[in-house]
């Protein structure tokens, strides 16, 4: 479990939270309670209370949460308290678009190199930054303590980078290919499966009638 305090699912929901409570500060209010959580996030006031007691104690028993107070210890149990730099190994069609991501120029996290092993495209210029040599990964990571990377090559390719992200002293990972990574010993590893969640999102669809069918 990421924490070692903590259930995964817990954690995760933490994001969810931090959001509701940061467009809760856009909007003036001071105070919220775990209803009114429920009632932005969807999540049950109970489960609410019971994700947060795994951090310490937070509110006040019919008074709720100080939105300010909540926020700022959400962020640093998460550890979004200072800028963690990212970099992106793979510079084709989705690589390219996650380093337009705006998330990457303000707030905790900063993209700091976009690697590849195409020589037509190591040299080019990619939103902001020089495309860079994949075998110069672990130096460049070492030399700029960068925190996490992102995976977005082909799948037979993964592993390998993941394996060369860890040798930079790289300690998270996040892996868009088409296939499961494993991570060296302290090396967090999230695999993203779009076309798993796309695969989920069709078997809610409204079934099509077969053609003919009255």
């Amino acid at each position: 479990m990421p924490t070692g305090r903590a259930p995964e699912p817990a954690v995760l929901r933490l994001s969810i939270y931090l959001r509701c409570l940061r467009q809760a500060q856009a909007e003036g209010i001071t105070t919220l309670s775990s209803a009114g959580i429920e009632k932005r996030t969807g999540i049950t006031a109970g489960q609410v209370r019971k994700d947060l007691s795994h951090f310490g104690e937070f509110g006040k028993p019919g008074l709720g949460y100080s939105v300010d107070s909540l926020t700022a210890r959400l962020i640093q149990i998460m550890n979004l308290n200072e800028t963690h730099k990212v970099v992106i190994a793979g510079a084709g069609n989705l690589g390219a678009a996650l380093a337009g991501y705006e998330g990457f120029r303000s707030g905790a996290f900063s993209l700091a190199a976009i690697f590849d092993n195409n020589l037509a495209k190591i040299g080019r210029r990619l939103w902001d930054l020089e495309i860079i040599d994949i075998s110069e990964m672990p130096k460049f990571c070492k030399e700029a303590n960068v925190e996490i990377g992102i995976i977005t090559a082909p799948a037979n390719a993964a592993q390998e980078i993941a394996d060369t992200m860890a040798e930079g002293g790289i300690r998270a990972i996040l892996n868009f290919s088409p296939t499961r990574i494993l991570g060296q010993k302290g090396v967090v590893v999230r695999n993203v499966d779009l076309t798993k969640e796309l695969e989920v999102l069709c078997f809610y669809l409204p079934a099509s009638k077969p053609a003919g069918d009255a």
